[in-house]
């Protein structure tokens, strides 16, 4: 039975990580025989935080499959997770058909535990895909892999437990956690201020939500764009601007890409873009916005990134009308490209959510099959244990 402190891991990102992760620690001491022995497949954005994760579980016994999500894995922590024990798929300068072949991969591997991130992998195995005997079921981290799951024409005969679904998770990690780090992302990627711009967020869920009040505290002038009524409402409520989409483009400067929805800035919207206006993707998919016909639409070209780094992290295109807008990362998730990822400690939850999650899976505590949010009793306890850890 391990301790509840993981030995050094030869990264120092990891061990810094882990540093700031009780939880983690915690629930992983509880569930230990949950997973040993189990081999646990996982698609995830592959980060230190991550790799606290994959670290705890090869700790108590399990074996781990993992690929990361396309564009945002950190090769030093992949260097360092093959070097404990796991099997990674892919890397960083993975392309759509290479990371394609990644999520095939994990399919192929047939593990007993699925933790998945935007639904691709569970719907390989819902159409056909290889099964081993001792397929137990998953999680789903994201709102747009839970819609897709809800969505699809063939329902899934085992337990989805889909974490975006937990309101202690929209509260600490999506609001606070992504509210902080998307923004930092931002500064990151631009070395710009954000004092008395003209900043519009479409789509007011949890992300979006502690996305616009980050920017407010830190002096944009925020507008929100978003079509539910009780959303726009609660926007209005804290002092925010709220119009349609089509309203605001014209005269912002930012726009932060929040809907989880692809399409949402494409055909007559790409010509209501205002000038200078800088794109920013906090969605799950880089789909908001219809890059190639932006592409279409300019005259030319290019890039303003540092040659040493992502060569897609400041594309300008220059429209035909004089206009100039700027395309961050390809609107990737910039608190991922450009930034951290979430804060430890918001993670330190969202992981332990996932564990938890998959330990009930594991020992057979949850009574559904198909997609259902956390179990209430697994968002309770870890609520009560934060509590405890940061009164």
């Amino acid at each position: 039975m391990p301790t509840s402190v993981l030995p050094a891991s030869g990264s120092p990102a990891l061990d810094w990580a882990a540093r700031s992760m009780p939880l983690l620690a915690a629930t992983m001491a509880t569930h230990a025989d949950d997973f040993a022995g189990r081999h646990v497949g996982i698609c995830l954005h592959i980060e230190p935080k991550t790799g606290v994760l994959v670290h705890w579980l090869l700790r108590v016994g399990a074996r781990v499959t993992i690929t990361g999500n396309l564009g945002t894995t950190d090769q030093a922590t992949v260097d360092t997770l093959r070097a404990l024990g796991a099997t990674v798929l892919g890397g960083h300068d993975d392309d759509a058909a290479q990371h394609a072949r990644n999520l095939d991969a994990l399919v192929a591997a047939q593990p007993d535990l699925l933790l998945d991130n935007g639904a691709e992998t569970i719907e390989r195995i819902l159409r056909g895909g290889p099964r081993g005997a001792g397929f137990l079921g998953a999680t789903e981290e994201t709102t747009t892999g839970g819609r897709r799951l809800r969505e699809l024409d063939v329902a899934a005969d085992f337990p989805v437990v889909v974490i975006n679904d937990s309101p202690l998770k929209l509260l600490i990690e999506n609001e606070f956690g992504v509210g902080q780090s998307i923004v930092q992302g931002f500064m990151n990627a631009t070395n710009a201020m954000l004092p008395g711009t003209r900043s519009t967020v479409i789509g007011y869920g949890p992300c979006g939500k502690g996305v616009a009040e980050t920017l407010a505290r830190l002096g944009a002038r925020v507008s929100v764009a978003d079509t539910n009524p009780y959303r726009a409402l609660e926007a209005i409520m804290h002092g925010h601007r709220v119009a349609p989409v089509d309203t605001l483009l014209p005269d912002s400067q930012l726009v932060f890409l929040a809907t989880g929805h692809p399409g949402v800035i494409s055909g007559d919207r790409l010509d209501l873009l205002g000038n200078g206006a800088m794109l920013v993707g906090v969605g799950h998919e880089a789909d908001e916005i219809d890059l190639p016909a932006l592409r279409s639409r300019a005259l030319r070209t290019s890039s303003l990134s540092t040659p040493s780094g992502d060569a897609d992290a400041r594309i300008l295109y220059e429209m035909a009308d004089g206009r100039e807008i700027v395309v961050l990362h390809g609107t990737k998730m910039i608190n991922l490209v450009a930034a951290g990822g979430n804060p430890i400690q918001a993670m330190d939850l969202g992981l332990s959510l996932q564990a938890a999650s998959l330990a009930a899976i594991a020992r057979g505590g949850v009574g559904f099959t198909g997609p259902f949010g956390v179990p209430a009793d697994i968002d309770r306890e870890l609520a009560t244990a934060l509590v405890g850890l940061w009164s």
